[in-house]
């Protein structure tokens, strides 16, 4: 049995400074970018006010990786690997209204009893428990204060309750559900938990399979669970999925663990009126997190896909989630539709994400921290959000549609592959709890305390509104930037409030003219910057030409532009490009002097 002694002190993570260093091309038909280095954000967040009820003080840093949050975390007790003699095993069978049990001690470790046609398996004891047949109408109860595991083997088991749970453990050291090999197991509960059920009462059962100690479901058969009062499967301590197919619809929630959620295999579909997975503990500051590391989940939730009071992580799996209708769909100003929402952190260290969701896609009050997994994600607001602090450092990441692809306080991109349609901001330093706002003066905006960092990886951004938008500072030391977009002038491909520095990677930035803005003239890297006489169309190759003949640049445009802004370690500073459309002659220009003119960004230089 998993189960180590269970941490009593707050969670605090301190992790060094990394820096990377990388080489990165900015598209086929261009020269290698410099080697460019940056140390990646190290912004803290303490005493983060994750909900209601927490008191506890939490710290973590977006540089955390997934095992650092873990382990500073709640201790898992996972009891899949124990193994029981399957000879000493009590067989019981149910049969419509009635049941019975066989096997060594049977009589001393099972009771049942039926009333007002309602029938009840009661079982006392630590041991295995081989379950088979139907229950019509009623419910299996575990109360037992034996130390050790009480093991309940679903053996082609059939359970309804129509005034309760189907499966309640009340009262154990810890619970097993196995699904035997080859078998279908089914388990519903009742419509209405009322005020005047004595299991609600005194026991909370909420879920078709509920258990008040800790969880685990594991085996390699099949359970299909409806809730249909309120939760499918609830764990008031901890809940661990280790393997099966699992199918559950409920009223509510799919699957809460209270202090800690755990999917490490199986196959799971997932239907719920309120959130697919979800971790609540509000009072313990270790407590309340979820972690899938392997797996496939296919989750469809009319609330939040998946949903932790503190932290979500994710190191493996196939894992698909709808929210809230998705995208397109629109969410009541009280309601909450997110793909993944945590209050502390949230960590993508590896698997297959996919998420549809109505609101944010991914969603953290605090940090998120993307370093492994392929993620496909679309968003009716934000595809990823931190209130505090948002950092991409491996993985790829993918954002089909959002309103604004990435936003946070603080951003910083220092590997990966980032690529963004948006139909406003693709990146955004902004928002969020922040330690600063921009303000207005004079109608031009002031920077506030944000920052938007690239040290390396590959971005692609396609905006309608701003592409590469900072309120605050921005800089690029590195990595891969193109931005597509926008076609109107009232926004600008780069938009930054205050200083804006480039001294390594490669960035082109092709849009609307009429804000367009060029990295500050201290910068030690040089800038291409013009500003077109007309419109040029989509598809528009652009080729820039030192007066030397050395082309720097060819692209063909995505969206309609009049402005072209590109940097790289090949535009000399003072040197003279020719800028050209289809072959054809639009501008001449001189690196480091800003003739694409604008409003709203940082001062046009090098």
């Amino acid at each position: 049995m998993k189960k180590m002694k269970r941490p009593t002190t707050v969670r605090s993570v301190a992790i060094g400074a990394v820096s990377f260093v990388l080489a990165v091309a900015l598209l086929a038909g261009c020269a290698t970018s410099p080697r460019g280095s940056g140390t990646s954000s190290t912004g803290t967040s303490t005493t983060v006010d994750t909900t209601a009820g927490t008191t506890s003080t939490a710290s973590a840093t977006a540089l955390s990786t997934a095992a650092e949050v873990l382990a500073s975390n709640l201790a898992v007790t996972d009891t899949s690997d124990e193994t029981w003699d399957e000879s000493a095993e009590i067989a019981i069978i149910l049969d419509g209204d009635r049941a019975s049990a066989t096997g060594t001690g049977s009589s001393a470790a099972v009771a049942v009893s039926s009333e007002s046609g309602s029938t009840t398996v009661t079982i006392t004891a630590a041991g295995t428990y081989r379950i088979s047949g139907s229950l019509d109408d009623g419910q299996i109860v575990v109360t037992t204060a034996d130390t050790g595991t009480v093991r309940l083997v679903l053996d082609g088991a059939d359970v309804s309750s129509s005034t309760t749970a189907a499966i309640n453990v009340t009262d154990a050291d810890t619970a097993t559900v196995v699904l035997a090999a080859g078998s279908e197991n089914t388990l519903s509960d009742t419509s209405s938990y009322t005020e005047t059920s004595t299991l609600a009462e005194t026991d909370g059962a909420n879920a078709a399979l509920y258990s008040s100690a800790d969880l685990t479901i594991t085996g390699t058969g099949s359970l299909t669970v409806t809730g249909n009062g309120n939760d499918g499967i609830t764990g008031k301590d901890g809940l661990v999925i280790d393997s099966g197919t699992i199918t559950v619809t409920a009223a509510d929630d799919s699957l809460r663990g209270k202090d800690y959620l755990v999917v490490n295999g199986g196959t799971l579909d997932l239907t719920a009126g309120g959130d697919g997975l979800s971790s609540d503990n509000a009072d313990d500051a270790v407590a309340g997190f979820i972690a899938l590391t392997g797996g496939s989940l296919d989750v469809t939730a009319d609330g939040d896909g998946v949903a932790a009071v503190t932290d979500v992580v994710v190191t493996g799996g196939e894992i698909s989630i709808e929210s809230g209708g998705g995208a397109a769909a629109s969410v009541a100003a009280d309601a909450s539709a997110k793909g993944l929402t945590a209050g502390v952190i949230v960590v993508l260290e590896g698997g297959t994400l996919g998420v549809d969701a109505a609101d944010d896609a991914v969603h953290s009050d605090s940090i998120v921290h993307v370093s492994g997994g392929d993620l496909t994600l679309a968003a009716g607001d934000d595809a990823v959000h931190a209130d505090v602090e948002l950092l991409v450092s491996g993985g790829t990441l993918t954002v089909t549609e959002a309103h604004e692809g990435l936003e946070s306080a603080a951003i910083t991109v220092s590997d990966g592959v980032v690529d963004i349609t948006a139909s406003d901001d693709g990146i955004n330093a902004a928002g969020g709890s922040a330690t600063g706002t921009a303000q207005q003066q004079g109608g031009m905006s002031q920077a506030g305390n944000y920052s938007l960092t690239v040290s390396g990886g590959s971005i692609t951004i396609n905006a309608a509104g701003d592409g590469f938008d900072s309120n605050g500072s921005a800089s690029i030391t590195g990595g891969s930037l193109v931005v597509n977009g926008p076609t109107d002038n009232g926004n600008g491909s780069l938009d930054v409030d205050g200083t804006f520095e480039i001294s390594g990677g490669s960035m082109l930035a092709i849009g609307s003219s009429g804000m367009a803005v060029s990295p500050d003239s201290t910068s030690s890297q040089s800038t291409i910057s013009a500003s077109l006489s007309a419109a040029e169309s989509a598809g528009t190759v652009v080729t820039v030409v030192a007066v030397d003949g050395k082309q720097v640049l060819e692209y063909k445009a995505v969206k309609t532009f009049q402005s072209v802004v590109f940097s790289s370690m090949d535009v000399m500073d003072g040197a003279g490009y020719e800028v050209y459309a289809d072959g054809s002659l639009v501008s001449t220009v001189t690196a480091g002097v800003a003739t694409a003119g604008g409003m709203g960004g940082g001062p046009a230089g090098r």
